[in-house]
């Protein structure tokens, strides 16, 4: 597992749902700063906020910290 799969999976679920990270930050009440610092690996976030980014985008906690390739839920 790449210690960077998260921020990596998050960039590029917001990127292919066409968001902004203030946009994304809206929808799941985060700010831009916060969304940003975890995309560029600056700040890790927590079991609560990973749930609900993967609720959002409808993919499993799997595929979003990098131990599946396979986004869908089980």
């Amino acid at each position: 597992m790449n210690d960077n799969s998260f921020a990596v999976r998050l960039k590029g679920l917001r990127k292919a749902n066409n968001l902004s990270q203030k946009s994304l930050g809206a929808a799941i009440n985060l700010s831009m700063q916060t969304i940003n610092d975890i995309e560029k690996g600056r700040s890790n976030t927590t079991l609560d906020r990973a749930i609900v980014i993967a609720d959002f985008f409808d993919v499993s906690l799997d595929y979003l910290v990098g131990r599946s390739d396979d986004p869908k839920r089980y």
